[in-house]
């Protein structure tokens, strides 16, 4: 039997948050590993998928799909599925905090992880870089769990959505990314509504299948510890 989808992925990439979401959605897939270590993800083969040579991509029936707030829209309306539909009141507020977490939060995490990419080789200025965006993302942390503190049903862990998901998997990288810096900046304590989500999304039987698949230990998200996959590496 054919899979309906292929999600091409390397361990605790951000393809993880599109694993979780089929996890959760109970929908068969199969996995394609992108070997990071050789630099498939820029490789001509991946590039005709994605041409910004990133991952994930989630081939589908109407085609390859990138970027992960676009998969995660996607299958939430294919599916009917984790996330307020079109005609539900809280549609709007889901939205706007999606893609307040693709474009703002996960953005602002990236520059953390590759400053060279965006103010070159300069030491100094990468650090100075990193600074700065450790600040902000503090502040946006306080914003979203202050959120959370408000209980919207778009923001359980016992009832998730893929955002939920996009966020756990974004805080957990923060305690854990990049290896060679000090991350004492992150504290998940400080946001105990925050905490609270990632607590409850580690009972789920989606993260208890991606953290058996991807070798990210049994508290992925509260106590994280560097995933130890059986096949492929994260960076």
């Amino acid at each position: 039997m054919t899979m309906p989808y292929r999600l091409h992925y390397a361990p605790d990439n951000a393809s993880l948050i599109i694993r979780l979401a089929l996890e959760e959605m109970g929908l068969a897939y199969a996995t394609v590993l992108v070997d990071r270590a050789a630099k498939a993800q820029r490789s001509p083969a991946y590039l005709k998928l994605n041409p910004n040579g990133l991952i994930p991509v989630l081939e589908t029936p109407q085609g390859p799909l990138f970027e992960t707030g676009a998969i995660l829209l996607w299958l939430s309306d294919a599916h009917g599925s984790l996330a307020p539909a079109p005609q539900d009141a809280d549609r709007a507020d889901y939205l706007k905090w999606l893609f307040w977490v693709s474009n703002t939060l996960h953005t602002d995490l990236r520059m953390t992880f590759y400053p060279g990419v965006y103010v070159g080789p300069d030491p100094p200025a990468q650090s100075a870089l990193s600074d700065t965006v450790q600040k902000r993302l503090r502040v946006h942390l306080s914003n979203l769990d202050s959120v959370a503190r408000q209980t919207p049903r778009w923001l359980s862990g016992t009832t998730p959505t893929g955002l939920c998901y996009y966020i756990a998997c974004l805080l957990r990288w923060m305690a854990l990314y990049p290896q060679v810096t000090d991350r004492n900046w992150f504290d998940l304590s400080a946001t105990p509504h925050l905490h609270g989500l990632l607590a409850a999304l580690e009972t789920r039987s989606a993260t208890q299948a991606a953290a058996v698949s991807e070798g990210l230990g049994p508290t992925p998200f509260t106590s994280p510890r560097y995933a130890n996959p059986s096949h492929g590496s994260a960076t």
